[in-house]
């Protein structure tokens, strides 16, 4: 009993001093490794077009065209119209201020209520044969409108034509001018309201100028308004002629 025991306490030191042997692995297989997953590539996503706005997209505005004015503005045409009567026009206010006018550039246009030859007052009996017909004349063509005197002129002086023509000269800022009794058509077209005038100096010839409302005594041997130029005269023609030229070179 003694030895048996004996012999087990021996047996267990040479154990505890030898180590009891690692017991052996057991035998595992390599793990096979898991499938290697793609990685996604990366997918291009289009940039989203951004919602148009509600507000719309200012547009230029045309820039509009300047307003037109009441009063045309006049075209230079070199032409002026001379108005004569068909029997006793003034030959020297009509030779006269037509030399002045063609020396200087000008092209002169005859108009009368006839195109037979019209015949100046005596001695001259000038004859002259109209290029126009009164009726038709076209104030726009001309730069200036000049009414000659003469005893015959007495024929435009309550003409609804020549009236007309007086006005729209005026309308169109024409130069407009008249001789010795010829202003009395003017006065009665209405165009010498607060003007100052001059006449023939015959006191009925005075008065219906000033009927007009004009300013006139029939001294002044020509006279000048603005664009409006009144003579008393075959003696003032020249000066007449000279005073429409200054007044034309002026515009």
């Amino acid at each position: 009993m003694r030895k048996t025991t004996l012999l087990l306490l021996v047996a267990g030191l040479i154990i505890a001093l030898t180590g009891c042997p690692a017991p052996a692995a057991t035998p595992t297989s390599t793990p096979v490794p898991a499938t290697a997953t793609a990685t996604p590539k990366p997918v291009a996503t289009e940039t989203p077009t951004p919602a148009p706005t509600d507000k719309p997209q200012a547009v230029a505005a045309d820039t509009p065209p300047p307003a037109p004015t009441d009063t045309p503005q006049p075209v230079a045409t070199m032409k002026v119209l001379l108005i004569i009567a068909p029997q006793d026009f003034q030959p020297q206010e009509y030779s006269e201020t037509r030399r002045v006018l063609e020396e200087a550039g000008y092209t002169a246009v005859v108009a009368s209520t006839t195109l037979e030859e019209a015949v100046s007052m005596a001695p001259e009996k000038l004859r002259v044969k109209p290029d126009i017909l009164i009726g038709d004349v076209i104030v726009a063509d001309y730069d200036a409108i000049i009414f000659i005197g003469g005893g015959g002129a007495s024929v435009y002086w309550d003409d609804p034509v020549a009236h007309r023509i007086a006005q729209e000269a005026i309308a169109q800022g024409k130069v407009l001018a008249a001789i010795c009794i010829a202003p009395v058509t003017l006065a009665r077209a209405g165009v010498l309201q607060g003007k100052h005038a001059t006449v023939f100096p015959a006191d009925k010839v005075v008065a219906m100028v000033q009927d007009g409302e004009a300013t006139c005594t029939g001294e002044e041997s020509v006279v000048r308004d603005g664009l409006i130029v009144t003579g008393n005269g075959p003696g003032a023609a020249t000066e007449f002629g000279q005073t429409i030229l200054a007044a034309l070179q002026e515009q």
